[in-house]
């Protein structure tokens, strides 16, 4: 039987990763020639239950099963030989010191492979598998997310300098444990859900008149985004803020910059930004800022279902109580809106007086 590789967290260095690959296969090369059927033991981590709080047992440090593999189940017998599939492609990037994206992998077998949420899974296992994250495979994606404001870094001994050009975007990088001299004046960072928001914060040339740095995951952020406000945050110990929709979609986007998401829970406590507050938009804001009624939406059957669902996770009522009052009020009212109603007062309204007023009277939880 295999058990879990030695270790304990990421591991930096692509030999240590090709050691643990050799190990591993090593071992079921040996049960099998000693007439063994080989098993796989892999841990299983959540970064959140809907258990009553006296039984929550959630923990980003330890976890919370085991799943056993072993080839005497049809079922398991598919995940293990896409598993070792995977580990062979993983093995040729860090020898050939090569990257290549979750797509890459899939389309190398794409019928053993059949779906690409198949290939998500076997990655996700072998990150678990050999204590280390998923850009430790060299298995990376194009990071979608935009940054702009008081930053400079260096990446690959290239030099972006944000402050040259305060409001204009760049991308962000999207390997992040390469970024060296990075250095800010910024006072917060400021993250924001959508790219149409970030774009009018650009236009109105924010970050010129507020000495910050703006950050989109433009939708739900992906790895590299989620890595490099983590870094943001650790060099610079910068607060940081976050403005998302008011509806249960811009919750969701907000909980997983914070809590991390159930996908990668194994990798949760590197990706997590506990730190970060909500400035908005809350349901509260729509009578606050007196947003009329024909801006508000009212909440589907899905939106309501989906905010249900979310106001049992444990996190909210052990770490962020305030927030799950906000999701049940605006379950209450059965409204939504987006942050860009705030436009109805006028187009740079969100910019000039609803984000200073926000962070300059500490309005956030």
């Amino acid at each position: 039987m295999l058990e879990e590789m030695e270790g304990n967290g990421a591991i930096p260095q692509s030999s240590d990763v090709l050691r643990k690959i050799r190990e591993l296969t090593k071992s079921i090369v040996m049960d099998l020639s000693r007439g063994r059927s080989p098993t796989l033991s892999i841990d299983r981590f959540k970064n959140y239950c809907t258990r009553p709080m006296g039984k929550c047992c959630c923990s980003l440090d330890f976890p919370l099963g085991r799943e056993i593999l072993t080839l005497q189940r049809e079922c398991h017998a598919r995940r293990l030989d896409v598993l070792l599939r995977v580990l062979l492609i993983v093995q040729q990037l860090l020898q050939e010191n090569r990257q290549g994206s979750k797509r890459d992998i899939y389309y190398m077998h794409p019928s053993a492979f059949s779906e690409q949420p198949v290939v998500d899974r076997a990655i996700n296992d072998v990150c678990i598998i050999l204590l280390c994250s998923r850009h430790n495979l060299n298995v990376v994606s194009v990071a979608k997310g935009l940054v702009m404001g008081w930053l400079i870094f260096t990446e690959a001994e290239r030099k972006f300098d944000c402050i040259a050009s305060l409001n204009t975007a760049h991308s962000v990088p999207v390997n992040v444990e390469e970024l060296k001299d990075v250095t800010s004046s910024a006072q917060y960072i400021l993250v924001v859900e959508k790219e149409s928001v970030f774009q009018r914060l650009a236009d109105d040339r924010f970050c010129s008149a507020n000495r910050c740095i703006v950050i989109t995951g433009r939708g739900y952020p992906d790895v590299p985004t989620r890595r490099f406000l983590r870094l943001l945050i650790e060099k610079l110990h910068l607060p940081v803020y976050c403005l998302v929709d008011c509806d249960p979609y811009g919750f969701d986007i907000l909980s997983t910059y914070r809590f991390g998401s159930m996908q990668m829970a194994y990798d949760a406590k590197l990706l997590r930004v506990q730190g970060i507050c909500w400035l908005g938009a809350f349901s509260s804001d729509s009578e606050k800022y007196n947003i009329p009624n024909v801006c508000l939406l009212p909440l589907t059957a899905e939106d309501k279902k989906r905010t249900e669902v979310m106001l049992q996770r444990c996190y909210l009522q052990r770490e962020a109580p305030e927030w799950r009052l906000e999701l049940e009020l605006m379950l209450h009212r059965g409204v939504k809106f987006e942050i860009e109603a705030l436009a109805v007062h006028s187009i740079s309204f969100l910019s000039k007086e609803y984000i200073p007023s926000k962070i300059h009277g500490k309005l956030y939880i």
